[in-house]
């Protein structure tokens, strides 16, 4: 039924042919298939192809099943790789996307941040091998691992295996229907003026990309002061800024670290307030975190931060609330945050800043094999 809106059928009698066709691929090339769905996946890649016409769509489909499994054998694997790509539409729920995570091998997440952080939070203690492949708009979660960026770098690191066991933050507050709402975040997520700016850019970030963080910054000079509360691990410091930010990973645009040391696998979350009257006091920091990226040298300035595990934030007054990046509908006046941490196990390459926590590479892992660099 998919394929006959491209003028695509088969009768039952050209579907048992198809059959016979494959049994017979199977036999010419002493291979033994345990699964079925290898038609089905041929038939779903290639029914829409403009170069195959109705009258010749059985005849296509008996040459691409030999030439597959003739292509198989060719490159030398016994049992092949079964990949499944999903494409969910705009309102997807990463539960229904995700359901069957455990019958893959491992799981590539292709997204901005805010999409890995809901996917991320779904795989929580699945223990699931999990590729970040970096298509959104800033790509920070994939800039904090430090993988090389190539595509050919990441499939070879997906082959390899080696992964880390990394944490996520998960934040909770009321909504304005009373209604408890808890999210999962990867790197920042929190209160005040960087909440505002990304509900401001997040109509633009489409046509715009990072620009559109900036062009919301400069309409907002003067953002909200409020009163914070913070209490971290049972401790409670009052302070007054613009923004209460709780980080899992701090590292921003030009590997600028907006607290030293924070990492995805220390198990804590560093609590950030952006201290000033107007937008215009953080080009101090800004301008340190230039010739200082670690912050070890010169600090940060006008920046204040806490660590720990948990962590309660009070404001004086409403203010808008970011997960990740994705402005929330709400204005909230406190939230709950916490480390799930070794919650998630992401895959590393050995450029990764994390190449020294990875595990071994997979020996095992289906159809791999050791090439000698360089090949001849």
């Amino acid at each position: 039924r998919e394929t006959a809106r491209y003028g695509l059928t088969l009768t039952a009698e050209q579907a048992a042919a198809l059959t016979q066709t494959q049994r017979q691929a199977l036999r010419d090339t002493g291979r033994i298939q345990f699964r079925s769905g290898t038609l089905e996946r041929l038939i779903a890649l290639f029914c829409d192809s403009p170069y195959i016409a109705p009258d010749e769509w059985e005849r296509a489909l008996h040459a691409l099943l030999e030439l597959f499994y003739r292509f198989k054998n060719t490159l030398g694997e016994t049992t092949g790789d079964e990949a499944l790509m999903r494409c969910p539409a705009t309102d997807f729920t990463p539960d229904q996307v995700l359901a069957d995570a455990e019958d893959f091998d491992l799981v590539v997440l292709s997204g901005g941040d805010g999409t890995m952080a809901s996917l991320l939070y779904e795989l929580r203690g699945r223990d699931v091998p999990t590729c970040v492949f970096p298509s959104g708009t800033s790509n920070l979660l994939f800039l904090n691992l430090g993988n090389a960026p190539e595509p050919a770098s990441i499939a070879a690191a997906c082959r390899e295996g080696r992964t880390i066991r990394s944490d996520l933050g998960e934040m909770s507050w009321t909504g304005a229907n009373g209604e408890r709402r808890t999210k999962g975040f990867c790197l920042m997520s929190g209160t005040g003026y960087d909440a505002e700016i990304m509900r401001t850019a997040a109509g633009n970030k489409q046509s715009m990309g990072e620009a559109a963080y900036f062009a919301a910054a400069v309409t907002n000079l003067k953002p909200t002061v409020s009163k914070f509360t913070i209490t971290v691990d049972g401790v409670t410091h009052v302070r007054e800024g613009i923004s209460c930010i709780v980080a899992n990973n701090a590292m921003i645009q030009n590997d600028i670290e907006v607290v030293p040391d924070n990492t995805m696998t220390d198990g804590m979350l560093d609590v950030i307030v952006l201290e000033g009257q107007q937008a215009t006091d953080l080009l101090q920091p800004i301008a340190v975190a230039l010739f200082d990226k670690t912050g070890k040298r010169r600090g940060r300035p006008r920046i204040e931060s806490f660590r720990g595990r948990v962590v309660d934030v009070v404001s004086s007054e409403p203010i808008p609330l970011q997960i990740d990046g994705d402005p929330m509908a709400d204005r909230v006046t406190s939230y709950h945050a916490e480390t799930l941490c070794g919650v998630n196990r992401l895959i590393v390459d050995q450029v990764s800043h994390y190449a020294h926590e990875a595990s071994a590479p997979i020996k095992d892992f289906p159809g791999a094999v050791e090439i000698p660099y360089p090949m001849a």
